[in-house]
């Protein structure tokens, strides 16, 4: 008889520095029983076994349904979902998934993603603009924070009279520190515009996202509204989080890096490659979102039950010694970088080629406007987010430009008269 696996308790700390306990577990093996936040899973930390769990037909992503809701009450979790959030292709298996994401396809294949760069561009340059007028600023509330929002706003082709109501209640709705009756309010406020502007599209379409969703079919099959409304919804939970934290993270190893952020400045044509070796490295995406078993598995060796949560550490799978070399460094020119930051098998991320454009663009303009910008808190200052999905710091502090420059020397004597 198999002895039960010892449950490995992981405490506030482990998120601060996820990998020196990664480094651990995967010495004794690719997939662990764990408990974090009171929940119980069992964690994927090695990449072989991380593309067997994306594919295996008796794991489950329809967290949403009574099967997954027992699941989440058995494990300790705790019921955040509900039919707007989880009625879309990312919480659902086939055939369900299989016709969401046929129709999806053809949007996010139209002309609103393959023509965004020059906006992306342009929004970019309108932030650093404001910035450019400061001394220090925390880089995600100025920069990583505003673009990607922006960027959604063109998206969805929300009018211009709209966007500062659209991006404060969007602000809102996804920041999960915010006082609960201040993100039920914006979501209201959100759901309720959704609405209204699928009204508006469906009678006017336009050439934007929201437009070529409405349109899009499949012989006679179309998204319904709560399809339609879900889908925005994702697209606002994982469009946004992931590249506000993709971008985030990227900077803060350049600002670590100097000689590669000079690097990057004057060879901009190597900015799309380290992109690609932050989301293996750091990306923004720490576990995968949850699976549950439908029925009883074998995994790394283990056996497993119906009726577990399986998290797959994407953070630990890229990591992985036996797949990449010297993996805890930094190398923008890495041959074989198959990294799993955007998932495997049918829940590959339909948005990762919009997530790496601006992150790439917000690279490029961030790294020729500020070229001296350096980290304006010590590394223990740093707080990462405790948050099993995304990997991010709370506050990127950046000095903008160095101390005792022209810049600064005027800003001090103008705050010296004032005295």
């Amino acid at each position: 008889m198999t002895a039960e696996p010892e449950i490995v308790e992981l405490t506030d700390e482990f998120y601060q520095d996820p990998h020196a306990v990664y480094r651990v577990l995967r010495r004794t093996g690719p997939i662990h029983r764990i408990r974090l936040d009171g929940v119980l899973c069992w964690m994927v930390v090695d990449q072989e076994v991380a593309k067997q769990a994306f594919v295996e037909p008796n794991i489950s992503k329809k967290i949403g349904s009574p099967e997954g809701q027992a699941v989440l009450a058995k494990n300790g979790g705790v019921d955040q979902f509900n039919g707007a959030i989880t009625d879309n292709m990312l919480f659902s298996d086939p055939p369900q998934h299989t016709r969401l994401r046929r129709l999806v396809t053809k949007a996010f294949a139209g002309r609103a993603i393959r023509d965004l760069g020059p906006r992306i561009t342009t929004i970019a340059d309108d932030l650093l603009d404001e910035m450019s007028t400061r001394e220090t600023v925390d880089l995600l509330d100025s920069y990583a924070f505003p673009l990607p929002i922006a960027v959604i706003c063109e998206l969805l082709g929300v009018p211009e009279d709209d966007k500062d109501a659209f991006r404060s209640w969007t602000a809102v709705v996804v920041n999960d520190s915010a006082p609960i009756e201040e993100r039920t309010s914006a979501g209201i406020s959100f759901f309720t515009y959704l609405n209204e502007l699928i009204a508006v599209r469906t009678d006017n379409p336009g050439d934007d996202l929201l437009s070529e969703l409405i349109v899009a079919k499949d012989d006679d099959d179309r998204l319904d509204q709560q399809e339609l409304i879900s889908m925005l919804l994702l697209l606002l939970a994982a469009g946004h989080e992931t590249t506000v934290n993709l971008i985030g993270n990227a900077v803060l190893e350049l600002l670590r890096d100097p000689e590669a952020a000079e690097r990057l400045r004057v060879n901009p044509e190597a900015i799309p490659a380290y992109v690609e070796e932050i989301l293996r490295y750091q990306g923004p995406v720490h576990l995968a979102t949850a699976r549950f078993t439908t029925a009883p598995i074998t995994l790394g060796g283990r056996y497993i039950d119906a009726g577990e949560f399986i998290m797959i550490s994407l953070g630990a799978v890229n990591r992985d010694p036996r797949r990449f070399s010297e993996p805890e460094r930094i190398d923008a020119g890495r041959a074989d970088n198959r990294h799993l930051a955007f998932g495997h098998g049918l829940h590959y991320c339909l948005g990762a080629a919009l997530a790496r454009m601006e992150a790439t663009i917000a690279l490029s303009r961030l790294l020729a406007r500020i070229p001296e910008m350096s980290l304006n808190a010590a590394e223990s200052e740093l707080i990462w987010r405790k948050s099993l999905l995304i990997r991010g710091l709370a506050t990127l502090p950046v000095r903008l430009r160095p101390t005792g420059s022209a810049a600064t020397r005027d800003e001090d004597d103008r705050q010296l008269s004032l005295v």
